[in-house]
């Protein structure tokens, strides 16, 4: 910047020729540079920047549109999941109340009238009672039962072996 703001000038003197001094003009400061006006340059459009942007458009679309998807599909999940447990929750409700029905009915008062009324019966008198005495020994007496053959010669093998260890 320096060597821009220096001003020149030719000295005739210096070189030796006869010519004459010309007078210094008085220094005024020197107007600065006029800039060209910015101006925007054209740039060519890519023959492929277009296809780019087409195509990197269509997989925004794509995602967003598998998110919205997935979403739609858990919403659905978790609909038929609540509906699930709703229908559970009356099934184990009805279970309480047909438990409850059942041992109602397998009472002892209930059964008493279903087998006098349904099927005919009537309740024991002390008289059709009859008692039977058993004989309460502590000994039992088992029978012998005759043997086989191959029993026998099995007992007589054992016999011996007796015999014979003393």
């Amino acid at each position: 910047m320096a060597e821009r703001d220096s001003v020149y000038r030719y000295n005739a003197e210096a070189f030796g020729t006869n010519a004459a001094p010309q007078p210094k003009a008085p220094e005024r400061p020197e107007k600065p540079e006029k800039r060209p006006p910015i101006t925007m340059k054209r740039t060519e459009v890519k023959s492929g920047s277009l296809f780019t942007i087409v195509l990197v458009s269509a997989l925004a679309f794509v995602l967003l549109g598998t998110v919205i998807y997935s979403l739609d599909r858990r919403n659905t999940m978790y609909s038929k999941v609540s509906a699930l447990n709703t229908e559970l929750e009356l099934a184990e409700a009805e279970n309480v109340r047909l438990q409850s029905e059942l041992e109602s009915k397998m009472s002892a008062k209930n059964v008493d009238d279903y087998a006098e009324n349904v099927l005919g019966m009537k309740k024991i008198d002390s008289s059709q009672i009859k008692y039977i005495e058993i004989q309460t020994d502590d000994v039992v007496n088992i029978p012998k039962q005759d043997e086989g053959v191959l029993a026998k010669v099995r007992e007589f093998f054992d016999q011996c072996v007796e015999y014979f260890r003393g």
